[in-house]
């Protein structure tokens, strides 16, 4: 089955939402129950030594969950989280980073996947995350 949303309109819709100027993160993936975003790290997202911030890849598990459940259920923007779990496996080094979320569980009122992060061009997890939506009812 397609995604309901494509790339362009999720990167439309995220740049709309959420205006911030700092907002460099891209949807680069829409498939069924699958989304993959990019975000180049600037200075805000760095710790010293170059690590991209733990912060950084919390935000980063969250929005490519959105993307996921997006691919589901069409642009649904009153989904929000109920629970993020992350575990920091290695340091995330590199100038942007990768986060790819596949949905495990998709109910009527609440949504589950796990997501992997990545420094870009690492084959290596630095962290992984399983996150939890509530979905709104009519």
């Amino acid at each position: 089955m397609p995604s309901k949303v494509s790339v362009d309109e999720a990167n439309s819709f995220l740049h709309e939402a959420f205006s911030d100027a700092k907002n460099r993160s891209e949807v680069m993936l829409m498939e069924d129950g699958h989304a993959v975003m990019r975000l180049k790290a600037g200075p805000e997202n760095l710790r010293p030594g170059g690590y991209i911030s733990g912060p950084t890849q919390m935000t980063m598990a969250d929005s490519v969950t959105y993307m996921a459940i997006f691919t589901k259920l069409g642009i649904t923007p009153m989904t929000v989280t109920s629970n993020l779990n992350i575990n920091f496996l290695r340091p995330c080094i590199g100038e942007a980073v990768i986060a790819e979320a596949r949905l495990m569980k998709l109910g009527r009122t609440l949504a589950v996947a796990e997501v992997e992060i990545r420094a870009e061009g690492s084959s290596k997890v630095a962290s992984h995350a399983i996150v939890t939506y509530s979905i709104p009812t009519a």
